[in-house]
């Protein structure tokens, strides 16, 4: 059985108020619409056609060639939406799976339990479906004395009866693809709104014989469509709770999961623990047995095994094996750690890589630096990369030794062993093994101290008397 997929993704979202399109709006660090497209993909969909409309080029641009698209001109409705991929999927013999692309938390397992239940039986259509206490606002799932569906009738349009139903439809089905555009055709717009309701083709399957099933689905944040900011935070506390589970489940300990914020697409290996206030963002991999926050905040970067970050924001960047980063570091794009470095508190690094067993333990920073393994940088240690022009690399071979408060003006080079004494400001490459010492000679001023308190206390006194 082939399967396809339509994802209504033509919607503005007025009730968002933003200069975002809708399906943009990110959950957990993704576009809503993406987690659409990874759920039926998992779902092994062979083509996903995305309906798109308003900010069509931006809903493009950024799932590329993941889809098919198809543009909705007019937005008339979702059977009229539904109907604009007909040229592209009309003639296809399968099973087709539509699905709204304000919906991120409808998960892959239950798009296959629906194309269970929807092959086994033979049906024309399979409906998600969800019980809900109060289901103001959704459209109502009638079933018939046999328990298959009926109609769907949208809030608007319910009489008295209807609406005391609390099965609803949460936009989400399992069409045979040729019943689906035939029905379509036949598809009216007479009702509260003047649309073309794509839950009308039930009703016509009905009439024509053909069987009409629903999966209720347990998890009731799957029926959570996302159409203002507040179901978009409801969303993201769902999908928060989802991913901090599966990485519980996997051997993360989180100490706090209720404060610790981990996007869809990072990965955590077995016996790390998570502290209180992490965030953890993008495409972050974190190795095993690692030490992470409190107050960690990693974006887009790889934590080795063994390493730890408390206190601190990484980015891009790469913590090597047993490395330990922080309190209160900064590690910006391009910083790559090797085994057992040390960057301590205050300390920035910025396109700067350390060799295995470095250190940066305070007060420093380092940017646009090659440094090698086993290197010593002192307190207050900067490699001055910028001329106001132009970026400059610094070179420090292994073993060298940089005193504190010493000033490394790029391009320069410090070879293998070399050694700069404290205070110094480096304008010239240190050959291995050499000592370098720049700064003025010290030059004591006798009982100049005194004076300068005597004046003072003169000077006070006449105000006083003044």
């Amino acid at each position: 059985m082939k399967v396809m997929t339509i994802v209504l993704a033509a919607g503005q979202g007025k009730r968002m108020k933003s200069k975002l399109y809708k399906v943009l709006h990110q959950v957990s660090g993704k576009p809503m619409v993406g987690h659409v497209l990874d759920t039926v993909n998992e779902a092994k969909s062979e083509r996903t056609v995305v309906i798109v409309g308003h900010g069509a080029e931006m809903v493009k641009g950024y799932l590329g060639d993941r889809a098919e698209y198809v543009l909705q001109e007019q937005q008339l409705g979702t059977g009229h939406a539904v109907r604009q991929a007909e040229a592209l999927l009309g003639s296809e013999e399968g099973t087709t799976i539509v699905i709204c692309g304000d919906t991120p938390l409808v998960r892959a397992e239950t798009i296959q339990s629906m194309l269970a239940l929807h092959t086994s039986t033979g049906a024309a259509a399979t409906v998600l479906t969800a019980s809900f206490d109060n289901p103001t606002g959704y459209g109502r799932v009638i079933r018939g004395a046999d328990g298959a569906v009926q109609r769907i009738v949208e809030q608007k349009d319910c009489s008295a009866e209807e609406a005391a139903v609390k099965e609803i439809n949460t936009g989400t089905y399992c069409f045979d693809n040729k019943k689906l555009f035939a029905a379509l055709a036949e598809v009216k717009n007479e009702n509260a709104q003047g649309e073309y309701y794509l839950t009308d083709v039930i009703g016509i399957f009905r009439n024509a014989g053909d069987t009409v099933q629903a999966y209720c689905t347990p998890d009731l944040a799957e029926a959570i469509g996302v159409n203002d900011r507040v179901a978009l935070a409801e969303a993201e506390r769902f999908m928060r709770e989802r991913i901090n589970r599966r990485h519980l489940i996997e051997g993360v300990t989180i100490i706090d999961p209720a404060n610790t914020y981990i996007e869809a697409d990072v990965r955590i290996g077995a016996d790390t623990i998570i502290y209180p206030g992490t965030v953890l963002r993008g495409k972050t991999v974190i190795g095993e047995d690692c030490e992470i926050g409190p107050q960690a905040d990693i974006t887009d970067s790889e934590i080795q095994n063994g390493a730890a970050v408390k206190y601190s924001t990484v980015a891009d960047s790469v913590v090597g094996k047993d490395s330990t980063v922080g309190p209160y570091a900064n590690l910006r794009p391009g910083s790559k750690l090797g085994e057992g470095c040390k960057v301590g508190d205050f300390v920035e690094l910025k396109n700067a890589t350390l060799g295995d067993g470095s250190k940066v333990s305070h007060l420093s920073y380092v940017g646009d630096a090659v440094v090698g393994k086993d290197v010593n940088i002192g307190c207050g240690a900067i490699t001055v990369n910028y001329d106001g022009f132009n970026k400059a690399i610094t070179e420090i071979g292994d073993n060298a030794f940089v005193g504190s408060n010493v000033n490394l003006i790029a391009p320069v080079k410090l070879g293998e062993g070399a050694y700069v004494v404290a205070g110094s400001t480096i304008t010239h490459d240190v050959p291995s093994g050499d000592l370098a010492i720049a700064r003025q000679r010290q030059e004591n001023k006798a009982g100049y101290a005194d004076k300068i308190r005597a004046r003072a206390k003169a000077k006070k006194e006449r105000s006083k008397k003044e």
